[in-house]
């Protein structure tokens, strides 16, 4: 049970961790077994140079989209089937993500596309316009994996979760940051793509619901929300969460002592009672 983070306890992260492979398994079990997850965490590394790509390919075992397809999706198959795939700019076909990762620049479709959300075409264009990004053509490709699976820190980990696991990363981060209280981030669409965006470049946690693109290509089923935690405080968070269950005994913060971190069961009811 997660005995190398149990024994460790908590580490500050550092560029180049040693043994990164086993940290990002360990802290993948420790989040799996503790908090419940129904999928595995997601690791995004955003490859910004040929030279990263290429060191990329070498580390892992990868998977290419077939054909165009959108970034939900892609993540489907690292969060549901434990792949690891190389997402690039030919390959995605979904316009918020296209944005949100500097592959494309504003056009008349992206207005057309989402104007359905916003009053008028100027509202439309401002919201757009305001969306989380990378600087055009800054971005080479997407490392998306599960986080058990990662040869490195990944600079953002994202995780489907219900509300009570994200409040719970929530608050374990807010612990280990000492940030009170976390502004979370909702857009008009790109909740996956723009999300894990705003995530590297604040370094803060980040909870949204899922966009009507995540929900329909996404294959989010179970009302989950997303949550995003910078690479950066990872293992912090992680760390943290042991150390909880070290001085309490459980996972859950509402219900202390508890193995489940969600328990609905009335803590003073009489009635519910184990001997």
């Amino acid at each position: 049970m997660s005995q190398y983070l149990f024994q460790n306890g908590i580490q500050d992260y550092v560029d180049n961790v040693p043994d990164s492979k086993r940290l990002c398994a360990s802290m993948e079990q420790a989040l799996m077994d503790h908090l419940r997850l129904y999928h595995h965490p997601v690791g995004l590394t955003y490859l910004f140079s040929n030279d990263e790509v290429e060191n990329f390919k070498k580390l892992n075992n990868y998977v290419i989209p077939a054909k165009q397809m959108t970034f939900c999706q892609w993540e489907i198959a690292a969060r549901m089937q434990g792949k690891t795939v190389l997402g690039t700019s030919d390959k995605l076909i979904c316009t918020g993500a296209l944005s949100s990762f500097g592959w494309k620049a504003l056009d008349n479709r992206d207005l057309q596309s989402s104007l359905k959300y916003c009053i008028d075409e100027q509202q439309t264009k401002r919201f757009i316009q305001d969306k989380p990004h990378f600087e055009f053509g800054v971005l080479k490709a997407i490392g998306i994996q599960p986080l058990s699976s990662c040869a490195n820190i990944p600079h953002v980990v994202h995780m489907l979760c219900d509300s009570l696991q994200g409040y719970h990363l929530a608050i374990d981060f807010m612990a280990v940051t000492n940030i009170h209280p976390l502004t979370t981030q909702i857009l008009m669409s790109s909740s996956s793509c723009g999300g894990g965006v705003y995530c590297y470049q604040s370094s803060l946690y980040n909870y949204t619901t899922p966009c009507s693109g995540s929900y329909n290509s996404g294959k989010m089923e179970r009302s989950e929300s997303n949550v995003f935690i910078p690479g950066i405080h990872i293992l912090a968070v992680v760390s943290r969460m042991i150390q909880r269950i070290r001085q309490t005994g459980g996972s859950s913060i509402t219900r202390l002592g508890d193995y489940f971190p969600g328990a609905d069961i009335c803590k003073n009811c009489p009635i519910i009672h184990f001997k």
